[in-house]
């Protein structure tokens, strides 16, 4: 199974820890924008951009973590466009609290998972 992962770079070491323990089980990350520093110029963004996604249409499943930026939510919208499986987490429920939610968050593709990241890769995991 290939994987994407979309979040923000104040969580970029939970999206480390499930990506390493995802693909010790065997899954392949189809993009990595965690190993970016220094982007210092438009080209950059731009390239970096193309990666991500071509990294979201080449997974077969989508992992967007909170919290997530604007990026992280255009990666969102581009899988759902895409009719990828989306795997929603959230340390908290936030995604189901009426102030904080989106309602992309609560479309059919979208499976939620809150709670550790152990709950993230399992659910991940049991359906594939």
């Amino acid at each position: 199974m290939r994987f994407y992962i979309a979040s923000s770079f104040k969580n970029i070491e939970n999206v480390r820890k499930v990506a390493r323990e995802l693909r010790a089980l065997g899954f392949q990350q189809t993009y990595d924008w965690t190993t970016h520093s220094d982007i210092d110029s438009i080209s950059k963004l731009r390239n970096i951009g193309h990666e991500e996604v071509s990294g979201v249409m080449a997974a077969d499943v989508v992992i967007v973590m909170l919290p997530a930026g604007k990026g992280s939510h255009v990666e969102l919208g581009v899988a759902l466009g895409a009719g990828k499986k989306i795997y929603l987490y959230s340390p908290t429920n936030e995604i189901n609290e009426i102030g904080t939610t989106s309602t992309f968050y609560h479309v059919d593709q979208v499976e939620q998972s809150t709670g550790s990241l152990d709950n993230l890769i399992n659910s991940v995991c049991q359906n594939y």
